[in-house]
């Protein structure tokens, strides 16, 4: 059984500058599907760091990010209209 969480995130950040820093951010651990929506697969560490990274780079008074865990059911159910392709799990562990 793979200790891997398939995550969804999703924000909104009003300031440019903070924008372009989640984006970079989120890109050095999922893939971005939609401008500012990023799927994938982490380990809960490298899932932690990311939120504690995050959580250092956005206003919370103003700004929002949405993280959603997939369970192994609800990822068959994702559907994709139109461009794109739901994010397939890795094939094998990928030891960092």
């Amino acid at each position: 059984m793979s200790s891997y969480r398939h995550l969804v995130v999703s924000y909104d950040i009003v300031d440019d500058r903070r924008r372009n820093r989640v984006a970079r951010l989120l890109k050095g651990y999922l893939q971005r599907v939609q401008k500012s929506v990023f799927e994938g697969e982490l380990l809960p560490a490298r899932e932690q760091r990311l939120l504690d990274l995050l959580s250092l780079v956005i206003d919370p008074e103003e700004d929002s990010i949405r993280v959603y865990s997939l369970c192994a059911r609800c990822r068959e159910g994702v559907r994709v209209i139109g461009q794109g392709r739901p994010v397939e799990p890795p094939d094998e562990d990928i030891l960092l």
